[in-house]
This record gives structure tokens, C-alpha cells and sequence, in this order.
């Protein structure tokens, strides 16, 4: 886990905002300032930062009460919240405490021992993460739990490669799978489990079990159709109370090395980029299908690509196209389409090792799935 750095500073004392966020800056932190209660709760709507350094005494809203506006919040109630003010009334200080403030910084503390409580406390933080994450990691894998494949199938015709980035290296809600039925047919599944971290992963393994049960129904059946796969899982988690509240989206794709083709039926996931060697086009492949379980009758149809050697098929979820700007979250699907622009006729491998993935890996904000399909015969 990257070392975050982002504190938001509240005051009504410029001198003192200015000051404070000098200090904090030559440690390298991210400093954003505000001159009052109702300027930080405009702030947080745009920027979530990794702690609250807040004044006490502030007209209009005070510390206390900016306090409680933020633990009455739920997407504000878990960042971390210091007192920095001059007030030395221990029942005073007893209240901030009891707002479940992490600490009380008299304002005559010198700067250097402010800036180090607020460094010790966010390293005692990432270290909690890290040691919850190893624990957590190990107990998934002691149960042999896994979203995405731990190796590639190999189908002929077919070359086949994906790269997964997980949310802060949490395991979360995207999950991947290949399906082999014999040396024909493969299944390739992609979803995205609404939501980040272990509660989206959670929830994953669900639709995944629902998944591969209704392929290998369905084709004990005789039935090979993607859509009306697709249609027997949105039935299933439409009806079941436990995951039908939960929002996903679906990508399922069947390889048939017989006839060099892919159906294609999808669930509220993101267009497909299509890319064809001969004609040296790029486009997008487009469902008409709703998220999984949202009604009774998905509207789900089905797509098949005539694939010739060198073309491929680019399937991914929506953290690939989402990007954290200045004014907050941004989708830009023409992004990803330029940067995969130059290597489409190159290995996957060196997409892997582009600049993009580069900085998608050390900036993400979601879980990040690509899927790589190419016709190499």
C-alpha cells in the first residue's frame, strides 16, 4: 500500500492554516485548507483526504459540532479526526476525545512534533493495513477462495492473458474465470461486484457460483447460447435475497475453436473493443443487457464476432476507464482506447509493461480487469 499523505486543514486563522500547511508540505504531505466548517464539508465532497486537522474554537460551526456533522455522515464518519486548538479545559479536551477524535494538539505545540504525531499515527495506520491484509490473504487462500484464475487455459487458435489490479491490493469485486468445456468450447467470464474491497469480494463468489453452474446446466441441456445463460443467472439472482440487492455487472464470452468465432452476451458491462488485423479498425461491441438480478427479464442479446488471425478482443471493467481528477472521479473510455491504440499489434505482455498500466497500478481507484482474447491461427 502506497504511503498516502493528504490531510485537510480547518481554521478560521489564515495565519495559522498557512503556517500549519507550510509544515506539512516540506514532509511531503497534500495539504488542503479551510477557513471554516461549512468550506472543509465543500471540500470533502470533492476530495477524500487521509486524516482532519481541525481548530475547536470556529464562528458559525465549531469544532465539536463539525465533528458530529462528519460521524452523522457515513462516507465521512472513518476519517481520522485531530484537535488542534488552544483550549486546555480538560472536560473540553474529554469531549473531543469522546467524538472519537484520535488526538488533542494544543496549538502552542511546535510545528515539528505536530507534523510528527500526524506522520506517526497515518504510519500506525498503513501498518494495521498491511498486517490486516496479510492475515485476511492468507485465510482466502487457506480456503483456496480466488477471483481470478491463478493459471491461463490454453485454447487452440486462441492466445488468452488478463491483469488484474485489486483496490489497494485488497481483494475485491471484480472476478475473472475461464470456463473450459472440452477443447471446443471455453467460457470466459468477467463481473464486477458493485463496490470495493472485501465486501464486494464477498459477494463475488456468489455470482461466480451462479455462474458456473448455469454454464455447465445449460450445456448438459445442449444449450451453448450465451444470452440464455446469461437470462438463467439473471433468474437465479433475481430471486434470491441474498445477493439480488447487490448490483454487478457481467461479460460472458464462448470461444468456439471449431468455427473461429465468439459470442458475446453481456449484463450492464462496459462496450467490448473489437479490433480487426486486416482492416487495422479498432471499434466497440456493444449489449443491450441490464446489471444482473435488476429485473425479471434482463433484455439480454447476443453478439458473434468471425475472428481471422491477428484480430483481438479487449474485455474490461470500469476501473480501467476511471480516473481521479481535480474535480473528483472521471470515466474516460477514449483513454484506455488511445493508450492500447500502439500495441495492437504487439504481445499483451508489453501492454502490461506500458505507461498506462504504470500509472493505472500506482494510481487506480477501483479494481482494475482486462481481458485479452487474439485469433494466432
Amino acid at each position: 500500500m502506497p504511503v498516502s499523505k493528504k490531510i485537510l486543514l480547518v481554521d478560521d486563522n489564515p495565519f495559522v492554516l498557512e503556517m500549519m500547511g507550510r509544515a506539512l508540505s516540506k514532509e511531503g504531505f497534500y495539504c488542503m485548507k479551510a477557513i471554516s466548517a461549512t468550506a472543509a464539508m465543500e471540500i470533502l465532497t470533492q476530495e477524500r483526504p487521509d486524516i482532519i486537522l481541525s481548530d475547536y474554537h470556529m464562528p458559525d460551526i465549531d469544532g465539536f459540532a463539525f465533528r458530529q456533522s462528519l460521524i452523522a455522515t457515513p462516507e465521512f464518519k472513518d476519517i481520522p479526526f485531530m484537535f488542534l486548538t488552544s483550549e486546555v479545559d480538560n472536560d473540553v479536551m474529554l469531549e473531543g476525545i469522546n467524538l472519537e477524535a484520535v488526538d488533542y494538539i494544543l496549538k502552542d505545540t511546535p510545528l515539528p512534533v505536530v507534523v510528527s504525531k500526524v506522520n506517526n499515527f497515518l504510519n500506525t495506520v498503513r501498518e494495521q493495513h498491511e498486517r490486516t491484509l496479510k492475515e485476511l490473504s492468507v485465510a482466502a487462500m487457506a480456503l483456496n477462495l480466488h477471483s481470478v484464475p491463478q493459471k491461463l487455459p490454453v485454447i487452440n487458435g486462441f492466445g488468452v492473458d488478463f491483469w488484474h489490479k485489486s483496490f489497494q491490493n485488497y481483494p475485491g469485486g471484480d472476478f475473472i474465470d475461464f470456463i473450459t468445456i472440452d477443447e471446443r468450447c471455453t467460457f470466459v467470464v468477467l463481473g464486477d461486484v458493485m463496490g470495493k474491497k472485501w465486501g464486494a469480494w464477498y459477494f463475488s463468489f456468489g455470482f461466480l457460483s451462479y455462474i458456473r453452474a448455469a454454464v455447465r446446466i445449460c450445456i448438459s441441456e445442449g444449450n451453448f447460447s450465451t444470452k440464455n445463460i446469461l437470462q438463467k443467472i439473471n433468474a437465479v439472482v433475481y430471486h434470491d435475497p441474498v445477493v439480488n440487492d447487490v448490483l454487478s455487472s457481467l461479460s460472458l464470452l464462448m470461444i468456439d475453436t471449431n468455427k473461429s468465432t465468439i459470442t458475446y452476451s453481456g449484463a450492464g458491462d462496459l462496450p467490448l473493443l473489437y479490433y480487426n488485423n486486416a482492416g487495422e479498425s479498432l471499434e466497440q461491441v456493444k449489449s443491450s443487457g441490464m446489471l444482473l438480478g435488476l429485473m425479471p427479464n434482463g433484455d439480454f442479446d447476443e453478439i458473434t464476432l468471425k475472428l481471422k488471425k491477428g484480430d483481438s478482443l479487449y474485455i474490461f471493467t470500469d476501473g480501467i476507464i476511471d480516473f481521479e481528477g481535480g474535480e473528483g472521479k472521471k470515466t474516460d473510455y477514449n483513454t484506455f482506447t488511445q493508450a492500447i491504440e500502439p500495441y495492437l499489434n504487439k504481445p499483451f505482455a508489453d501492454f502490461k509493461n506500458s505507461v498506462f498500466i504504470k500509472e493505472k497500478t500506482a494510481a487506480h481507484i477501483d479494481d482494475c480487469s482486462l481481458i485479452y482474447l487474439q485469433k494466432t491461427s
